[in-house]
């Protein structure tokens, strides 16, 4: 699937990379809506998508994707058939869940750069940050929405730099999305 599919901004986008993209899309807009049938799609996304960052010497980011279809698998049985009932996190949760992003970021890039991997400290924020906002997601808690937003500001940074630009573009509309699921969730928890 590494054939080229077109080519944007002097980057040749994969058939792999493309369907990648789509089907991520697709799970994160059904997750915005609180629906059930989003984790289905997110799994799928999640295994593309490890097949593409192991390609690229992504290693944290590959590995994610595991961790992605397994919260998948936790999320589809978790939420209720209806779909999402959001909540908020206590002001002492919140804090723990800062603390073990920063504590675990600090751990992991050092492991990353010593594997030789194309990106330290941001693939290490993506894992970890990552890691937390699914928990989050499959918990319903609806901080896991600027979490997204954080991730997703970083990851697009993170793949314009290493000229996935097909990714960041991806990564762009992840943000947007991500908006508009903090929105809704905000709206859906207010009532």
């Amino acid at each position: 699937m590494s054939t080229t599919l077109f080519t944007a901004w002097g980057y040749d986008v994969s058939i792999l990379e493309s369907v990648a993209a789509l089907v991520s899309i697709i799970g994160v807009w059904l997750g915005t809506t609180g629906r059930r049938i989003t984790w289905p799609w997110w799994a799928a996304s999640s295994a593309l998508y490890m097949v593409f960052f192991y390609q690229a010497d992504l290693f944290a980011s590959a590995a994610l994707q595991i961790v992605f279809i397994v919260a998948a698998v936790w999320g589809w049985f978790g939420w209720a058939p209806t779909g999402a009932e959001p909540g908020a996190l206590s002001n002492r949760n919140r804090v723990i869940w800062a603390m073990a992003t920063i504590v675990s970021v600090s751990i992991l890039t050092p492991i990353l750069s010593n594997l030789g991997a194309a990106a330290t400290w941001s693939d290490a924020f993506l894992l970890v940050a990552s890691l937390i906002a699914q928990i989050l997601m499959v918990y319903e808690k609806i901080e896991t929405w600027i979490l997204w937003i954080i991730v997703d500001v970083v990851g697009t940074i993170q793949y314009a730099v290493l000229g996935y630009w097909f990714t960041a573009v991806l990564y762009f509309a992840f943000t947007l999305v991500a908006f508009v699921g903090w929105k809704r969730w905000n709206v859906s928890y207010s009532h």
